[in-house]
């Protein structure tokens, strides 16, 4: 079985690690996998190419900014992206992200149709059923028609005009007959929103994430510790790409530790791009790390991870802190509520931070065992499981030998 896995990243973001291991996994098991993505550094392996460059991502986003449009530029790469497919004939493509500037989607999908080449498409956000949003929050136009949108300098962002209503369109002409379709979401709540967009009458599967318990498992972290200078302080962890953007919610990682200040609570915050001026003494502000074993210690050290998303699909960062032993809070936003078996996860509505601090001063002071969330998460969370559901449907799609309609 030949499956080429189509993402914006590989290896170093919560999708691109998912396609890698389902790449590695493929390979192992006597099958043919390939990746081709947009965005990172170079992946020096063998069928891993990235079709993209730096250069036509920033002037794809430039174009989006100035037209409006998006998905619809990068032809260089889009092409490139077309040859790959077709020398190597794949049985299935498996698509993670078409997204975030880095190949035009339209040819993709018409050649996929063209070729009656089976798909499985893992949505990891709204994109592909909303004029242009990742996340349509409280907006329900994409049920009916997408346009005057309310989040239109949101990503990604356009600075003079509104093209949703004609991009929700070209997205329901293109793959309401895109037949080999399977829908796949790491969420209950994603599932739930597809089924009511103009892909309800698709083959929608639910499939969680999982993750590396070879590496996200219970850690020492003492030397940790010992470089931010943390005494018998308890430590509350946050941790995202591009922390401080509003739908990460590093402001209000902020906001809580101010509740915090002069107790024995250490807030630290991992993903912060460009650190506020002024931050309380009770903050450790530290940039995005790409080394995953470094990552696990500060999930193991952490008495609690605390996640205050405007919205999130099933956000990797908490299975991770979980497979580590470290229980979660956070806002009730999107399918977050989902990662955390009942007694290990405590969820508030957005916004109150009231009911925030007083869910984390609850697991700070009643906490769950460790082991015991660990055995939970590893269990429920295991790559290996996630892999295997893939491999199954890869199986069952490869074998159905009538085109769906």
């Amino acid at each position: 079985m030949r499956v080429l896995l189509i993402d914006v990243n590989c290896k170093y973001s919560s999708t691109g690690k998912i396609v890698y291991d389902l790449y590695n996994r493929l390979n192992q098991s006597g099958h043919l996998a390939a990746i081709c993505y947009g965005r990172g550094r170079e992946i020096e392996e063998p069928n891993i190419y990235k079709f993209s460059s730096n250069i036509e991502v920033y002037c794809h986003a430039l174009l989006t900014r100035f037209t409006g449009l998006t998905g619809c530029y990068s032809p260089l790469a889009t092409r490139r992206l077309l040859k790959f497919i077709e020398s190597f004939q794949p049985d299935v493509v498996h698509i993670h992200e078409l997204h975030a500037y880095f190949v035009n989607y339209g040819p993709v999908i018409e050649y996929l149709k063209k070729k009656r080449i089976k798909v499985i498409w893992t949505f990891h956000c709204e994109f592909m059923y909303t004029g242009k949003c990742g996340y349509a929050y409280d907006c329900e136009k994409w049920k009916t028609e997408c346009g005057n949108c309310p989040q239109i300098r949101e990503y990604p962002s356009s600075w003079f005009f509104d093209f949703t209503r004609k991009m929700h369109h070209d997205k329901k002409a293109m793959l309401n007959d895109l037949n080999n379709l399977t829908i796949v979401t790491p969420s209950q709540w994603l599932a739930g929103k597809v089924r009511q967009s103009f892909l309800g009458e698709k083959d929608i599967r639910v499939i969680n994430n999982g993750v590396n318990h070879e590496i996200f498992k219970p850690r020492t972290y003492d030397h940790l510790r010992k470089h931010h200078e943390i005494g018998n302080e308890k430590t509350v962890l946050a941790v995202a790409p591009g922390l401080m953007d509003e739908r990460k919610g590093g402001r209000k990682v902020l906001e809580l530790a101010e509740r915090f200040r002069g107790e024995q609570v250490k807030f630290i915050l991992i993903g912060v791009d460009n650190p506020p001026e002024e931050v309380a003494e009770n903050v450790i502000a530290l940039g995005r790390t790409t080394n995953q074993e470094e990552l696990a210690e500060y999930y193991s050290m952490a008495d609690l991870f605390l996640i205050c998303s405007k919205m999130e699909n099933f956000p990797t960062t908490c299975i991770e802190a979980l497979s580590c032993g470290t229980p979660v809070v956070g806002f009730d936003a999107g399918g977050t509520k989902e990662t955390a078996p009942e007694g290990y996860g405590i969820f508030v509505p957005y916004g109150d931070m009231n009911k925030l601090e007083k869910a984390v001063r609850d697991f700070l002071d009643n906490p769950p065992k460790k082991e015991d969330i660990n055995t939970s998460a590893s269990e429920k969370y295991n790559k290996n499981r996630m892999m295997m559901e893939y491999l199954s449907l890869y199986k069952e799609v490869v074998s159905e030998k009538t085109p769906r309609r």
